[in-house]
């Protein structure tokens, strides 16, 4: 990391309350968390996802998928603004970030960089989705199947978890 990385790094800004940033996306989770913390486009986009999640929970269609989407979507923002305040305040406080861009970045990166298996899951399902708007196959048929999002997602992160303990035994 060169000077001037370090320097854009060590900016002295006033230090943030995970406590309030937490209670701010509990009580309002359009994005008052990440607003809080500084971060506007990632309020911003938090807004509109839980704009959206909650406008598609009066359509009635794809429950109960939409609503633990809606509450795993509520969790996550109330995580980040906390997780987000404590990641500026260290900063702040000079203790080695992992990623300083964490603690900067405004909209959170959905996916890793050549992720082979989080590309296939979302054409699969963009396919299906293509699918029931042509009316080749039923919304209510393609919904009763939403849990094997979660297996196969479950079974992603054991294979994971499996390579990552095999290589660290190999000492690689």
């Amino acid at each position: 990391m060169n000077n001037k990385q370090e320097e854009k790094y060590e900016e002295k800004k006033s230090r943030k309350s995970p406590a309030l940033a937490g209670i701010l996306a509990f009580f309002f989770p359009i994005g008052a968390g990440a607003l809080y913390n500084g971060q506007l486009k990632k309020a911003l986009f938090f807004f509109l996802g839980f704009s959206g999640l909650v406008t598609l929970q009066t359509s009635g269609r794809g429950q109960p998928f939409l609503a633990l989407l809606l509450a795993g979507f509520y969790i996550y923002q109330f995580y980040d603004a906390v997780h987000s305040a404590e990641l500026i305040n260290r900063g702040y406080m000079g203790k080695k970030i992992e990623k300083p861009e964490e603690a900067y970045d405004e909209i959170p990166e959905p996916v890793r960089s050549g992720s082979i298996f989080w590309g296939i899951v979302l054409i699969v399902l963009g396919g299906l989705l293509l699918m029931a708007n042509y009316q080749v196959i039923d919304y209510d048929t393609l919904f009763d199947f939403w849990p094997l999002i979660i297996i196969v997602i479950g079974i992603k992160f054991v294979v994971d978890h499996i390579a990552r303990t095999n290589s660290y035994r190999k000492g690689e």
